[in-house]
């Protein structure tokens, strides 16, 4: 008689899992166009335009908010639209019942995002170091713990978004906030928002992340405070999506 065959070891079934996850956001035209070609595009207009004023080394300003914007372009964007729309299709519930588990499932996406994330940044950074841009050496390990915590940020809250709206309702708010973050502190620093908008762009989590970057990357400070905001949204985020989050429509 033979025998049943047994499940893979559990790190084994998240790395196979990832690997699927990050093929297949790979493979997306629509991802690749938010995380990366318009963010390129950005960072070129922002350094040809001279608009607005962001002192002399302009760059050093903008290849920050550019690697934020990837940031969240694939940590929220592109994970609450596939996120919704694989629930929807029932692919959760389906794989939540496989030996990978839902908690399986969630560390394939983690996984992936980070590998994913990892390669839009570094395109991103080649481009930024062949137009001349020049990061603080010392702001390497506070910026790679910045990508860190927003990365976790933005997977929480899009979780939120794609853990109970219809796919097509997420698909549209998740484009409209991703304009409303680049607005917010994200793109370009706080301080040129007028005075009462900045103070929000502050407290919320693009302005956060945006502020840290440009922290990090062009100052080599250690954004404290700026960490201690994305920490409090990742909570939140986190706890509204385990309580709120259905695996199926």
């Amino acid at each position: 008689m033979t025998a049943a065959p047994r499940a893979a070891a559990r790190g084994t079934r998240i790395r196979h899992q990832a690997s699927f996850e990050a093929r297949t956001l790979l493979r997306n035209g629509e991802q690749l166009l938010v995380a990366v070609i318009l963010p390129a595009i950005a960072l070129v207009v922002l350094l040809l335009s001279g608009v607005p004023d962001l002192g002399s080394r302009r760059i050093d300003v903008i290849v920050p908010g550019v690697l934020a914007l990837a940031v969240v372009s694939t940590a929220f964007t592109g994970q609450a639209i596939s996120t919704a729309f694989d629930r929807r299709g029932g692919v959760l519930r389906l794989l939540g019942t496989t030996p990978l588990g839902r908690e399986g499932l969630l560390g394939g996406k983690v996984l992936a995002v980070g590998l994913v994330l990892a390669l839009h940044l570094i395109a991103l950074g080649v481009l930024g170091l062949a137009l001349g841009w020049r990061p603080a050496v010392s702001g390497v390990l506070p910026g790679a713990l910045t990508v860190i915590l927003g990365a976790a940020c933005f997977v929480s809250l899009a979780l939120v978004v794609a853990g109970r709206m219809r796919a097509e309702a997420v698909l549209a708010v998740a484009n409209l906030l991703w304009v409303l973050f680049l607005g917010l502190g994200l793109l370009l620093p706080t301080s040129l928002l007028p005075g009462a908008l900045a103070s929000v762009a502050r407290v919320v989590p693009s302005g956060a992340l945006g502020e840290a970057m440009r922290a990090a990357w062009a100052q080599g400070s250690w954004p404290m405070t700026n960490w201690l905001v994305l920490l409090a949204w990742t909570v939140v985020g986190a706890l509204v999506a385990t309580r709120t989050f259905r695996w199926s429509d």
